[in-house]
C-alpha cells in the first residue's frame, strides 16, 4: 500500500511544471550549460505539455521535434529535450533576455562562498506588430497580483475585434499579467506571468515579455529593484566547451526590434510617463552574426570553424548546440577556416 503511495507521488511530481531551470555557472572561459536529454511522450501528454515540465517554450520544443505534431505526439514517441545552451555574449549580470531565442537568462549575485549560478527560462516577446524593444535597463518596480491597466492602442485593438476591455482588469484568471509582475525602466514593459500558459516561447505579446506563472514566481522571490536587465536579439551564439568551439542558431526574428535610443543613466533620469525614442535596428544575414559572434569569442582565444558544418547548422536553425571548431591548439577538423576574414 505505501509503495502504492509513493509511485503516486512520483507520478504526481513529474506532472507539475518545473519551477526554474539552474546551473552552475562555468568557470571563465567557459560558455555552455546543460546537456541534450530525451523523454517518452504518454498518451495524453502534448509537446506543450513536455516543453513546461523541462523548461521549455513552445519554440524551443518544436524546432528540436520538427517531425513530431505538437498537440498528439503519441505515446512511445521520443521527444528530444533542447536543455543545452551557450550563455549570450556580454556581461553575466543581473537579467539578459535575448529575444530571437526568445529566452531569458538570470545571473544571480553569488553568496561569499557559494557557487555562482546562472537561471534560465524560456519567454514570450512582442509580436510583429507590437515589437519587444531593444537595449539597457532596470527593473523599475515589482507587483504581487497586479492590475492591468490596458493603453488605449491596446483597448482600442480589442474594440476593433468586437472584445472591449475595461480601464482597469483587477487581478485573478482573466488578468493577463498573471501573479506577479516587474517593471521595467522602458514605460509600458514589463516582464510578467500569464493567464495562457500554452503560449510561452511565442511571439504573442503587446511587446512585454510573459513567463511561466511557476517562473515568474520564483524569479520574482530572487530578483530585486534595480537588477539591470538587457534586452538583446542575437540568433547565433559561439562559446568554448573546453578545446571546443560550440555554435547555436536560432532563426532570425522576422522584423528587426527596435533600438532603445537612451542609456541606463538616461533611464533612470526621465519621469515614468516619457515615452523614449527608439531607432530601427539593422537586419542581418545569419552567416554575418556567426562572423561576429566567432570574432568576439576568438579575441583572446584563437579557433577556427569549420564553415560546411557551420553552413548546416545554420540552414537547421533549430537552437540545439553543436561542436563545430576546435582551439588553435586543439585537434584539427576537416576544411576549418582560421579566421571568419578568410571565408
Amino acid at each position: 500500500m505505501m509503495r502504492g503511495v509513493g509511485n503516486c507521488i512520483v507520478l504526481l511530481l513529474l506532472a507539475l511544471p518545473a519551477a526554474a531551470t539552474i546551473y552552475d555557472l562555468p568557470q571563465d572561459g567557459e560558455d555552455v550549460v546543460g546537456v541534450i536529454s530525451s523523454v517518452t511522450a504518454t498518451y495524453d501528454d502534448t509537446l506543450v505539455d513536455i516543453a513546461r515540465r523541462h523548461g521549455l517554450g513552445y519554440q524551443d520544443i518544436v524546432r528540436a521535434n520538427p517531425d513530431v505534431n505538437v498537440w498528439l505526439p503519441g505515446e512511445g514517441t521520443e521527444v528530444v529535450l533542447p536543455t543545452r545552451f551557450v550563455l549570450p555574449p556580454g556581461p553575466r549580470t543581473g537579467l539578459i533576455l535575448n529575444l530571437a531565442e526568445y529566452r531569458m537568462y538570470y545571473f544571480p549575485e553569488p553568496k561569499a562562498g557559494e557557487t555562482a549560478k546562472v537561471h534560465t527560462y524560456p519567454m514570450s516577446i512582442g509580436r510583429m506588430d507590437w515589437e519587444t524593444p531593444l537595449g539597457r535597463t532596470k527593473i523599475v518596480a515589482m507587483a504581487r497580483n497586479p492590475a492591468w491597466y490596458p493603453p488605449q492602442s491596446v483597448r482600442d485593438e480589442h474594440a476593433a475585434d468586437g472584445d472591449p476591455l475595461p480601464r482597469i482588469v483587477p487581478p485573478g484568471p482573466a488578468n493577463p499579467l498573471g501573479s506577479r509582475a516587474l517593471r521595467l525602466g522602458i514605460p509600458g514593459y514589463l516582464i510578467h506571468g500569464t493567464n495562457r500558459p500554452a503560449g510561452v516561447g511565442m511571439r504573442v505579446s503587446h511587446g512585454c515579455i510573459r513567463m511561466f506563472p511557476e517562473d515568474i514566481e520564483f524569479l520574482f522571490e530572487h530578483v530585486r529593484v534595480n537588477t539591470v536587465v538587457r534586452i538583446i536579439d542575437v540568433p547565433v551564439k559561439i562559446g568554448w566547451e573546453g578545446e571546443a568551439l560550440v555554435v547555436e542558431v536560432h532563426p532570425l526574428l522576422e522584423i528587426p526590434q527596435p533600438l532603445v535610443a537612451a542609456s541606463l543613466q538616461q533611464i533612470e533620469e526621465l519621469d515614468a510617463d516619457v515615452e523614449i525614442p527608439a531607432v530601427e535596428s539593422v537586419s542581418k544575414d545569419p552567416l554575418t552574426h556567426v562572423t561576429e559572434q566567432f570574432v568576439a569569442v576568438t579575441a583572446e582565444r584563437a579557433g577556427q570553424l569549420d564553415w560546411d558544418l557551420i553552413e548546416a547548422l545554420v540552414e537547421r536553425s533549430d537552437g540545439i548546440p553543436e561542436v563545430v571548431g576546435v582551439s588553435i591548439a586543439g585537434a584539427s577538423i576537416k576544411n576549418a577556416a582560421t579566421s571568419a576574414a578568410s571565408e
